[in-house]
């Protein structure tokens, strides 16, 4: 492809994001809890474009595509597992609305630090955050990297195309704060849904149509077919890279967050029911494309240029490819930007705002935009590193997430859980993870969040236990939204 078709196509898209921005700014007010999240007033509608554009990001059409070209069906059932998923958003959605709406929550870590009557609480969760989330986020830059770089041949560099990314995610993030990702998100989804199902149309045709697609995987990568296939969908791979996956929603902050925002359960339960089916189609599109990929190009050394290659080819029309590229760009983009503004206020609100003297909501602001060019830089960084495949690399990032799991079921379900029990969970777990990805061990032939969820799980009931838990916070906290949903009937 031309490399001044990829540009053009590059500017258009930052004009139209870039303007959609500056317009979600009208109204806006200097406040925190305007800032981070939209004065909690967001509409379903909005919010399920903005979740499935922030979830389904570069590691959906690069990095879930190039694990289908790697593995086969097996990526199919991973993904379906996180969809699967989401019924945590039945039970816990109206649990973290509730208390937002209560006690003015604005991060996940603050709600811990809060129910565990403990700023270390809040500062341990939110540094964990950061340490994981970084990675993940490189991820984003990545997979624009490799996406610019295969579609240009290389004439855009893939240190160029990520460091496009960061420099326009820190942007949309500046701009307006949640508004402006919200808004640009819904904008980028549409793009995203439109053009991956056109791509796939247009793709199957040029292979003969999709029972010649199929016949060809049939005919010449059968084990493609099957689970686990040609081996690389193992039950303990599966295993290892489902779990996180299916507690994404209430694990990783950038995703909880968004449960604060929403202005009623109504629109709570219409935002899940139209991220279902987005999130259905999207799925089958990236596996789709996986395997015309495999079809077309069988002999890619590094499975994530799948979807590049595939896009570059001469199944795809040019014109078409580059408006593919940019709902590509845009899915990575709008997860990175909102993975910022929820660190910066992670940072700002928990880390800042508990060491030493009170800050006020004004000063915290002011450090949570300083704090956003910092933890893109951070992420760049890590991305230039080029490591693994997207679709682990992401995978494994979630995985150190999972530590988080036992304090926040134990916030709304178990008086008993206490700070202690928190702290050595998310620390002990934490580490148990980074040691074993860095070393690459896996015991019993078992991936890391496996182990770090066990062993986070097992201290939190142990040491909370053994200590003493804030019997008056968690009766109230507990107590109060049990009686609330037993009134409200929750969903």
């Amino acid at each position: 492809m031309k490399p001044t078709l990829v540009w053009t196509g590059l500017a258009v898209y930052v004009a139209a994001v870039v303007a959609i921005a500056l317009m979600s700014r009208k109204g806006m007010r200097k406040e925190l809890n305007d800032y981070f999240l939209a004065r909690r007033a967001m509409s379903g509608v909005l919010s399920a474009l903005s979740y499935g554009a922030t979830t389904y990001s570069a590691f959906m059409l690069v990095g879930l595509a190039g694990l289908t070209y790697q593995g086969g069906v097996g990526a199919l059932g991973f993904e379906l597992v996180y969809l699967s998923g989401m019924v945590l958003v039945v039970y816990f959605g109206p649990r973290f609305w509730m208390a937002g709406k209560k006690y003015g929550y604005v991060t996940p870590s603050e709600m811990l630090g809060d129910r565990y009557e403990s700023r270390a609480v809040a500062v341990v969760t939110a540094v964990a955050s950061c340490l994981f989330l970084i990675p993940y986020s490189s991820v984003q830059l990545a997979g624009v990297g490799y996406l610019l770089s295969g579609m240009s041949g290389g004439s855009v560099s893939f240190t160029a195309g990520a460091l496009i990314a960061t420099v326009l995610a820190i942007a949309l993030a500046l701009i307006a704060g949640i508004r402006s990702v919200a808004w640009t998100d819904a904008f980028q989804a549409l793009i995203m849904i439109v053009t991956s199902v056109g791509v796939v149309w247009v793709v199957a045709q040029g292979l003969g149509g999709f029972d010649s697609l199929f016949s060809a995987l049939e005919r010449d990568y059968p084990e493609w077919l099957t689970v686990p296939g040609n081996g690389f969908f193992s039950f303990a791979t599966f295993l290892g890279l489902t779990l996180p996956w299916f507690f994404f929603s209430i694990s990783n902050p950038q995703v909880s967050q968004r449960l604060f925002m929403l202005s009623s359960l109504a629109e709570m339960r219409r935002m899940l029911l139209l991220f279902l089916g987005y999130g259905l189609i999207y799925t089958l599109v990236a596996i789709l494309w996986g395997f015309s990929a495999l079809v077309q190009s069988p002999d890619l050394e590094n499975p994530d240029l799948a979807t590049p290659t595939l896009l570059s080819s001469p199944l795809v029309p040019p014109v078409l490819g580059v408006i593919v590229m940019i709902g590509i760009l845009a899915a990575a983009i709008s997860t990175i930007d909102s993975i910022l503004l929820t660190l910066s206020s992670l940072v700002a609100r928990d880390v800042y705002g508990n060491l030493g003297r009170k800050e006020s909501s004004a000063q915290q602001l002011r450090v949570g935009r300083w704090v956003i060019p910092l933890i893109a830089l951070l992420a760049y960084g890590f991305a230039e590193l080029q490591l693994d495949l997207i679709a682990v690399l992401s995978v494994s990032s979630s995985a150190g997430l999972l530590v988080m799991v036992p304090a926040i079921v134990g916030a709304f379900f178990w008086r008993r859980g206490t700070a202690a029990g928190v702290l050595s969970s998310v620390v002990v777990g934490g580490l148990l993870v980074i040691f074993l990805e860095l070393t690459r061990i896996k015991p019993l032939g078992l991936a890391s969040g496996i182990w770090g969820l066990a062993a986070s799980t097992l201290l939190f009931v142990v040491v909370s236990l053994v200590t003493e838990a804030p019997a008056a916070k968690a009766e109230r906290f507990v107590g109060d939204i049990r009686r609330w949903i037993r009134e409200k009937g929750a969903f």
